[in-house]
């Protein structure tokens, strides 16, 4: 099939795009376009405008700021992948990407366009969530940041407004004594995962060890779980599969999702316990 007509802008400059935004309710952002023109293609998405931002050098940037790596909404995913301030600042994120696809999806589709696809199997929106990251969102008049857990609303929707672009993610630097750990099962590599589980372990300094465990394709969003190590993770593992709230469908059924989601939550949370330990 082919997109339903749609006007076409190559904006010359950030605020260009967000006025286009501003007067035009009936928008879509172009970026990478990995996911976004297959939509197109099969008539899921019929927008009047495509407000293409591939030329804007302005969000084409990783910067170290404080205690976060914050990428722009130009940045691809293999440009991430390959940027020191990520591999060394940022593990889990780096560890994340090699998963997305593959080499030519990597080089053209971008970091923010997952997140703003809110794809509940992808990798980079469970990835940023596990870490407490954010969402930088921009419209002419205003700006705001929104937290990962809080951003994702169900499949594929956001809490983004009509009027607003995401305009960057701010991705946690890693901290002293933690670990990081993302798996993911799936029938091929390119395919979406049927479970993804993403952790962070941390050794406080009281001698508790903390835990944010994070899934992927068992709910409209990626589900984050907090608790603490008691000499098992049984009661994460048990909240685990509690959050695999779909049903079943051609790829898997409901109790095979649960499993699997105890199973990818205990190897990512003493993977990373293992790495918390050493660091």
């Amino acid at each position: 099939m082919k997109p339903a007509p749609f006007a076409y802008l190559r904006p010359t400059s950030l605020d260009e795009a967000l006025d286009a935004l501003r007067t035009r309710r009936d928008a879509h952002i172009l970026a990478g376009g990995q996911s976004l023109i297959a939509m197109l293609n099969l008539r899921l998405l019929r927008p009047a405008l495509l407000i293409d931002i591939q030329s804007l050098r302005e969000l084409d940037d990783i910067a170290l700021q404080d205690d976060a790596v914050i990428i722009g909404a130009g940045v691809t995913q293999e440009a991430a992948l390959a940027h020191p301030s990520v591999r060394t600042h940022v593990p889990l994120l780096h560890r994340s990407l090699p998963l997305v696809g593959h080499y030519q999806t990597r080089s053209r589709g971008t970091v923010c366009g997952s997140i703003a696809h809110a794809d509940p199997a992808a990798e980079l929106p469970l990835a940023l969530a596990v870490l407490g990251g954010d969402v930088m969102l921009r419209a002419r008049r205003h700006r705001r940041t929104v937290p990962a857990t809080a951003f994702f609303h169900e499949k594929l929707l956001t809490h983004r407004r009509p009027e607003e672009m995401l305009v960057a993610t701010r991705w946690p630097c890693r901290t002293p004594r933690t670990g990081y750990a993302i798996e993911e099962f799936c029938r091929r590599h390119v395919d979406a995962a049927i479970v993804a589980a993403a952790a962070r372990v941390r050794q406080m300094r009281d001698g508790t060890i903390t835990a944010r465990l994070g899934l992927g394709g068992v709910s409209g969003r990626p589900m984050v779980i907090e608790g603490i190590f008691t000499g098992t993770w049984d009661a994460m593992l048990q909240q685990a599969a509690q959050a695999v709230t779909g049903g079943d469908d051609l790829h898997a059924s409901r109790a095979y999702r649960q499993d699997l989601a105890r199973s990818l939550a205990r190897r990512v949370l003493e993977t990373a316990l293992a790495e918390s330990e050493d660091a």
